[in-house]
């Protein structure tokens, strides 16, 4: 195996009426030659790939600072329509908002709230990019779940002090009776 690695053949095939050790030496120059500016073309091209592969990490580079400073998650309608996508909407009329924010932060959404004043209960109107739809319907679901779980299971402290202090209200006004017995009753 070690000597079918070092012992490397050449085959030149030369077309001639009468080869003499000149058109021999001739046409090993002319290979030789031929195989000096392969090399070179090939040391050229490793030149301008790696300029180009330069040029494109520069370019990546500008990228990912615009990237970064692209604005994430609740944004002005603005800023949304810059990033070049699709955008859809969906109606709100909870007025709990916040509570939406929080959960749409937690999916990575990039977001605008715009409030329609001119329904009686102002409407919210949930812009976000097409793109994120399965986002967005996965949020709203957990948005759905976590409001409905908070009307239903905790009640409002105010209705907990209000038990507390009707508990007090009844305990004041039982009437206290003490009765003196001493020794036995005949």
């Amino acid at each position: 195996m070690q000597d079918e690695v070092n012992d490397k053949t050449l085959n030149l095939c030369i077309q001639a009426g009468r080869i003499t050790a000149n058109t021999l030496k001739a046409a090993m120059r002319k290979y030789l030659n031929d195989m000096e500016k392969r090399k070179n073309l090939k040391i050229q091209k490793k030149n301008v790939s790696k300029n180009e592969e330069i040029k494109v990490k520069a370019r990546d580079k500008a990228e990912k600072k615009l990237e970064a400073k692209k604005p994430r998650g609740k944004q002005t309608m603005k800023q949304l329509m810059n990033q070049g996508v699709q955008l859809t909407n969906i109606p709100i009329t909870d007025d709990n908002i916040k509570s939406f924010e929080r959960i749409a932060r937690k999916y990575g959404i990039d977001y605008s709230l715009k409030k329609d004043v001119s329904t009686d209960p102002p409407r919210f109107m949930v812009f976000f990019k097409a793109k994120d739809v399965d986002v967005m319907t996965a949020a709203f679901k957990e948005y759905a779940g976590v409001s409905m779980k908070q009307k239903v299971k905790k009640p409002s402290v105010k209705k907990k002090l209000a038990k507390t202090m009707q508990r007090k209200v009844k305990h004041r006004q039982r009437v206290k009776q003490k009765n003196k017995d001493r020794g036995q009753v005949r």
